[in-house]
């Protein structure tokens, strides 16, 4: 038994891990458009982590991007973790919705609140 009594307890501060998403999101997507040379305006594709479609639409309001130019998949794949920026990429291209000589971003957020990006002109 530990001295605080809380041994084996995880808790979740839900609010701060909402903000730290949002925060971390954003950043990626900024970071990685502007070192491949680009400005948020230049973006004709978001696609973020499906986490949570709070969380999508706060990065986008964020960039400041339409609504129209950040891919949701959340709303029918559900939250599929790692597998959720594939799944909206490849179902979008197959659509084609996304198309050669876009520039896409990609950000994501995982397990220890890592986060990363990517800025790829298809």
């Amino acid at each position: 038994m530990s001295s605080t009594q809380n041994a084996g307890v995880v808790s979740m501060d839900g609010k701060e891990v909402f903000k730290y998403a949002i925060g971390s999101l954003t950043q990626a997507a900024e970071t990685v458009t502007a070192m491949a040379g680009y400005a948020n305006a230049d973006i004709d594709w978001l696609i973020p982590h499906q986490a949570n479609i709070r969380i999508i639409s706060n990065v986008g309001e964020k960039l400041e991007l339409p609504e129209e130019k950040v891919i949701v998949a959340v709303d029918h794949h559900g939250n599929t973790s790692a597998a959720s920026i594939p799944l909206a990429f490849s179902e979008n291209m197959e659509s084609g919705k996304i198309k050669k000589g876009d520039l896409v971003v990609f950000t994501a957020m995982g397990a220890g609140f890592t986060w990363g990006g990517a800025a790829i002109r298809l």
